[in-house]
């Protein structure tokens, strides 16, 4: 099993070093979406698409007005996952599984460019977005960039056997058991991490989990006022974000160095674990050998 990391556009909220900790002014911070590509034998399989080709083509009818103002992404085709993975030499018609953390528009909107592909996610996250019963709701599921709806593959959310103390999904319709969800609910109500065991190890996608490095630290748990506001704001269930929360850092602590876990925008992570280039900028052609 093989794992590529790609960030599928970069995001710029307003708030600079108040939001990623690393800018220099308090104009527009840079957050990476963070998503992978797994070579699981013949098959391949994306965790996330982040922004799509149809998002950079019209993103005024795909979008939020109040998201776009608020994150202003640089909507570039190159960093679109559907290009990336044609710069390693595959073809979108080649990815036969996609698996959601969950549907916000940043981790959904690439669904349209994988026309064969079939979509994991967990029931209750289905549920609520198609429900759009609040403008939030509204705002962050998009229904324009779900054209592949006819392929979405739901699961409930069940303690199965236990992964690390979390109960799990492992038996993923057509995928290997090395790729399993982790229900991870809070920032939306059918919100999941995604595990794979890898050459190296165990790694955990937590999505949307967290934002920042640093609330990752066991001893001293930390984030920027503008992501701990961001956070805030886009919670489903906060008792529980800020629960599972708690439990992903009582598994960095007790499994350091047997599961890397990580989440899906903060850049300092993205550029631990793909430390050969710049997240800024897409995956050289057939650079990987």
């Amino acid at each position: 099993m093989r794992i590529h990391h790609l960030n599928c556009i970069t995001m710029c909220p307003i708030g600079g070093h108040l939001m990623d900790g690393r800018s220099r002014t308090l104009r527009r911070a840079r957050l990476v979406c963070h998503c992978l590509l797994i070579e699981a034998g013949s098959r391949l399989v994306l965790v996330d698409t982040g922004f799509g080709t149809r998002d950079v083509a019209a993103p005024a009818e795909r979008l939020s007005r109040f998201f776009l103002a608020e994150l202003a992404p640089e909507f570039r085709l190159e960093m679109t996952a559907a290009h990336q993975i044609a710069a390693l030499g595959f073809s979108p018609d080649d990815v036969d599984h996609i698996v959601l953390t969950h549907l916000d528009f940043d981790h959904a909107g690439g669904l349209d460019d994988f026309p064969r592909a079939t979509v994991h996610l967990l029931e209750p996250e289905r549920a609520a977005a198609e429900a759009q019963a609040t403008a939030h709701a509204r705002r962050r599921f998009r229904p324009q960039q779900w054209s592949s709806r006819d392929r979405w593959r739901t699961y409930p959310i069940r303690a199965g056997e236990p992964w690390f103390g979390f109960g799990c999904v492992r038996d993923l319709a057509g995928l290997p058991p090395e790729i399993l969800m982790v229900p991870l609910i809070g920032h939306t109500l059918g919100h999941a991490g995604v595990a794979i065991r890898g050459p190296s190890g165990w790694m955990l996608h937590a999505g949307d989990a967290y934002f920042h490095h640093a609330e990752m630290d066991p001893e001293r748990p930390r984030c920027t006022p503008g992501l701990r506001a961001y956070q805030r704001m886009m919670d489903s269930d906060h008792g529980a974000r800020v629960w599972n929360q708690g439990r992903l850092r009582d598994l960095v602590r007790a499994h350091r160095g047997e599961v890397e876990v990580f989440c899906a925008h903060d850049p300092l992570e993205f550029e631990r674990l793909a430390p050969a280039r710049s997240p800024w900028e897409p995956v050289p052609a057939l650079s990987l050998p």
